[in-house]
């Protein structure tokens, strides 16, 4: 049985990110400003919130808070499939408790179903790419034992794919999965979200085919 504390680590860490993506689309909603400057506020909240939430919660469970990174961390044999899996639904969990205390916080429907629409390649690819940057950080840090800069690091490329990204970057099937239930800036209507996830976790295994070029053919090249 995983560690309890790394399991709430996760439900929190999950649910603290999502508070503050579904909150600062409300905010930047609410403000009425232009289009771009929403964008770019936005991005920089996500960014700097996240940063702050795995630097804060790292030392305790790794500070993953999504199941594309835990399932890279496992098929990288850091993690068992059992602890993959409790931790995946731990992150569900605190995802949608995020998104609720967001929707509650700005006067929102406790839970409201998202119409808004997010669909086609371009979409699909940049959520293959954005994952794929994502977990190739995580896991190059980890694997070169600089887990130190993975705040800064992550939190820099989350603020980077909200903009560069036409999908504005989530990266992360929790996230999409949670951001089903906001009716906002941020949501993603639910026939949009399964090519999401698809598209994040194939980005995540090519991820980790990198990682297995680029570390383990140069240690293999050593020996």
């Amino acid at each position: 049985m995983i560690d309890r504390s790394i399991l709430f680590a996760e439900a929190l860490g999950t649910g603290a990110l999502l508070a503050v993506i579904v909150g600062s689309g409300w905010a930047v909603e609410q403000m009425g400003a232009p289009e771009a400057t929403q964008l770019f506020i936005h991005a920089v909240v996500v960014g700097v919130g996240l940063a702050v939430v795995i630097a804060t919660l790292i030392p305790f469970s790794g500070a993953q808070f999504n199941p594309a990174v835990t399932l890279a961390l496992a098929v990288r044999g850091r993690l068992s499939v059992g602890s993959a899996a409790q931790i995946a639904g731990a992150q569900l969990v605190g995802g949608l408790a995020g998104v609720i205390l967001a929707n509650l916080t700005f006067a929102a429907q406790i839970a409201s179903v998202s119409t808004n629409v997010r669909d086609g390649a371009g979409r699909f690819g940049g959520e293959v790419f954005a994952t794929f940057g994502l977990v190739l950080v995580i896991l190059l840090l980890v694997d070169t034992g600089r887990e130190s800069a993975i705040p800064a690091a992550v939190g820099a490329w989350v603020t980077t794919i909200i903009v560069a990204t036409v999908s504005t970057g989530f990266a992360n099937p929790v996230v999409t999965i949670a951001r089903m239930f906001t009716d906002s800036y941020t949501g993603i209507e639910p026939g949009s979200a399964p090519a999401f996830v698809i598209a994040q976790l194939l980005g995540a295994m090519l991820a980790v085919g990198a990682v297995r070029v680029l570390i383990d053919e140069k240690e293999r090249s050593h020996v």
